[in-house]
C-alpha cells in the first residue's frame, strides 16, 4: 500500500481596505511626492522659452490674372502651376539662404553668436519652418493650396520672416518666368529671322540657278543657230558653185547648136524649115527643157550675176530666220528682269507670313511687375498666445504623475514592512491511500 499526501495549497488575496488603511498612514509622502513633481512642472511651464507660430497661406489665382502671360503663345502658365511653381520656391534652400542674407535684421535674433547663417537656417529648416499643402489621401475634393509656417522663440519677428520671405518666394518666381519669357522670345525672334535669312538664301539660290538655266539655254540655243547659219551658207555657197558650172557646160552647148537666144526643141528642128503665114506652135512637154535652150546671151547674163553675187543670204528663207532668232537671243529680257528687281523681299515665299510673325514678337510685350501668380489667402499675423509650453496641460499632467508616483511611492513602503494586506489561507487536500 502507497500513502500520498498532497502538498498544502496557498490562496492569497489582497485586502483592499488594509490597503486603502495602510496608504493612508502614507499620505503625507503620497502628497510630497505629488507637490514635488507638480512644482517641477509648474516651474518648467513657468520657466520654459514660449515658443510661437504664424503661418501664410497661397491659392490660386484667378485664370484672368494669367491671361496676359498665355496670350503671348510663348507660355503657357495655369493657375495650379503657379502656385506649385512658388510652393517649389517656398522650399528652396537658396531663396531662404538670400532672404536671410538681405535681411540681418531679421536673422540677429535668431543667431547664436557668430553662428553662420547656413547653420542658422539649417536649425530652422529642421524645427522651425514648414510648407503646407493639402493632403490628399485624406481629403481629395479638398482645394489647392500652399503654405508657410513657422515657429520661433519670443524675440523673434516671425510674422515680418514668413511675410518677407513668402513676398520673396512670389518675387523670384515671377523674376524666373520674366527670364523665361525673355529666353523664349529671344530664340522665338532667332527662329524666325533664320527662317527669313533661309528663304533670302533659297531665293537668291533660286534666281541665280533660273540666270543660268537661262542663258545657257540661250548659249545652246545661239550656238546651235549660228552653226545652222554656216552650213546653211555653205549649202548656199556649193549650190551657187554648181550652178556657174551648169551654166558653163549650157554655154558651150549653147555655142555649138549656135543658140543665142532662149528657144525650145521644136523651134529649134523648124528653124531650117520655110514656112509661110503665121504660126502658132503649141508645146506640150512633161519633161525638163535642157538648160542650153535658154541661148548663149541669157545662161552668161545668169553666170556673169552669180559670180558676182556677194551673199547668198537673201536666196535663203531660213537665214532670215535664224538672224531673227540671234538678234532675239542678243538680250534675255527675262534674265534682265529678274536682276533689276528692286524689292526682291516681294517674290520670297512665306515672307509675309514670317516677317508678321517677327513683327508680333518684336512688339510682344507683358507687364510682370503686375503679373498676380498666387493670391494670398491668409497672411501672416501676430500670435495671441505661444503654442508651447502648454502651461495647464503641463500642470495636469505634472500633478497626475506626481500622485501616481507618490502611491507607487507608498506601496513600496508598505511592502517592505511585511505583507498585512495579504491574507493567506491554507487547505489540504484528502489522503489518498492505496494498499
Amino acid at each position: 500500500m502507497n500513502d500520498y499526501v498532497a502538498p498544502p495549497r496557498r490562496d492569497a488575496e489582497i485586502d483592499l481596505l488594509a490597503l486603502c488603511g495602510a496608504l493612508w498612514k502614507h499620505k503625507f509622502l503620497i502628497l510630497g511626492v505629488t507637490l514635488f513633481i507638480f512644482v517641477c512642472s509648474t516651474l518648467y511651464a513657468m520657466l520654459a522659452t514660449p515658443v510661437y507660430q504664424v503661418e501664410s497661406v497661397l491659392r490660386p489665382v484667378a485664370l484672368k490674372h494669367l491671361d496676359e502671360l498665355n496670350g503671348t503663345k510663348l507660355m503657357e502658365l495655369s493657375p495650379a502651376d503657379a502656385l506649385q511653381r512658388v510652393g517649389v520656391a517656398l522650399e528652396s534652400y537658396s531663396i531662404r539662404l538670400q532672404f536671410l542674407r538681405d535681411n540681418p535684421e531679421l536673422t540677429a535674433a535668431l543667431q547664436d553668436g557668430d553662428e553662420p547663417l547656413e547653420q542658422v537656417l539649417e536649425r530652422l529648416n529642421r524645427d522651425g519652418f514648414t510648407v503646407l499643402r493639402p493632403d490628399l489621401k485624406k481629403a481629395p475634393d479638398s482645394s489647392p493650396f500652399v503654405g508657410l509656417r513657422f515657429a520661433f522663440p519670443a524675440g523673434v519677428d516671425g510674422v515680418a520672416i514668413v511675410n518677407g520671405l513668402v513676398g520673396a518666394a512670389v518675387e523670384r518666381e515671377r523674376q524666373r518666368i520674366q527670364d523665361d519669357f525673355s529666353v523664349l522670345l529671344a530664340n522665338r525672334l532667332t527662329q524666325v529671322e533664320s527662317k527669313i535669312a533661309a528663304q533670302r538664301a533659297a531665293y537668291d539660290a533660286g534666281k541665280e540657278a533660273k540666270i543660268a538655266v537661262l542663258l545657257e539655254a540661250d548659249r545652246l540655243q545661239k550656238v546651235q543657230l549660228e552653226d545652222e547659219l554656216r552650213a546653211l551658207r555653205q549649202q548656199l555657197l556649193v549650190r551657187r558653185q554648181n550652178r556657174i558650172k551648169q551654166l558653163n557646160e549650157a554655154i558651150q552647148i549653147a555655142e555649138r547648136l549656135h543658140i543665142t537666144k532662149p528657144t525650145t526643141p521644136s523651134a529649134l528642128g523648124d528653124s531650117q524649115r520655110e514656112t509661110q503665114g503665121s504660126i502658132f506652135r503649141t508645146e506640150v512637154n512633161n519633161q525638163q527643157i535642157p538648160l542650153y535652150f535658154m541661148g548663149v546671151e541669157a545662161l552668161e547674163a545668169e553666170r556673169s550675176a552669180l559670180i558676182a553675187r556677194q551673199s547668198d543670204d537673201f536666196s535663203e528663207p531660213r537665214i532670215s530666220e535664224i538672224q531673227k532668232q540671234l538678234a532675239l537671243l542678243a538680250h534675255n529680257r527675262e534674265v534682265e528682269v529678274l536682276r533689276d528687281r528692286a524689292n526682291e523681299e516681294l517674290f520670297l515665299a512665306n515672307l509675309a507670313a514670317l516677317a508678321e510673325q517677327r513683327a508680333r514678337l518684336e512688339h510682344l510685350k507683358v507687364d510682370f511687375s503686375k503679373l498676380q501668380l498666387v493670391q494670398l489667402d491668409q497672411s501672416a499675423t501676430a500670435p495671441s498666445a505661444p503654442v508651447r509650453p502648454r502651461k495647464l496641460l503641463i500642470m495636469a499632467l505634472g500633478l497626475i504623475i506626481g500622485a501616481a508616483f507618490g502611491v507607487g511611492a507608498a506601496l513600496v513602503a508598505v511592502l517592505r514592512r511585511g505583507r498585512p494586506v495579504v491574507r493567506e489561507e491554507r487547505s489540504r487536500s484528502l489522503a489518498l491511500r492505496y494498499s
